[in-house]
């Protein structure tokens, strides 16, 4: 999957088509996220929307396994989060944002949480959406994820990150410029 035009970021026609046909699968399997949708209408709003796919994409090749876990009746929109079972692979070893990796004086992680989202063009799960992914099933179990952070808590150089332990949700803190290899982020997409 990895013919991408990134001058306009949209997928090439057979790679649009495999990464609808794993949706569809990870849909059709797991319908205990998403009871009462269907797939057809799922389909139709990423067929709309190529940049959205793009992105869909993104999250499916860094190892997401993105999935749809909502959807918004104001806006019409699907909520699609990550349900990998651990912190998606190609996303860990990062520093929470660009200040934190700018105020590390040695061994730097190759990349950031914050940066990465936003090139994905996904957001990062807050703490609440991370606890209701956690309804869905067992996430986290030897991984973590960093959270969106709330100002006062980075302006004061920390960052929060989740796992799931004991069959219990908890939520840490951790200085934002720390990195480690069972650390990642989990992202969200509305379309």
């Amino acid at each position: 999957m990895n013919n991408i035009n990134n001058n306009n970021k949209e997928l090439a026609p057979e790679q649009r088509e495999e990464l609808l046909r794993a949706m569809k699968t990870r849909f059709e399997k797991n319908m205990n996220r998403h009871n009462g949708l269907e797939w057809v209408q799922v389909q139709a709003k990423l067929e709309a929307n190529a940049l959205k796919l793009w992105s869909l994409n993104e999250m499916e090749r860094t190892g997401g396994e993105p999935d749809v876990v909502g959807h918004d009746e104001k806006t019409g929109e699907y909520i699609f989060y990550d349900c990998s079972v651990e912190t998606p692979k190609d996303r860990r070893n990062v520093c929470y944002d660009r200040e934190a990796l700018e105020s590390r004086k040695e061994f730097k992680p190759k990349d950031t949480a914050m940066d990465m989202a936003a090139a994905m063009g996904i957001e990062i799960l807050t703490e609440e959406q991370y606890r209701a992914l956690q309804k869905l099933g067992n996430f986290d179990t030897k991984t973590s994820s960093w959270l969106i952070t709330p100002p006062k808590i980075r302006k004061l150089g920390g960052a929060i990150f989740a796992d799931r332990r004991f069959d219990h949700v908890f939520v840490y803190h951790n200085g934002a410029d720390s990195y480690y290899g069972a650390r990642g982020f989990r992202g969200s997409l509305r379309v």
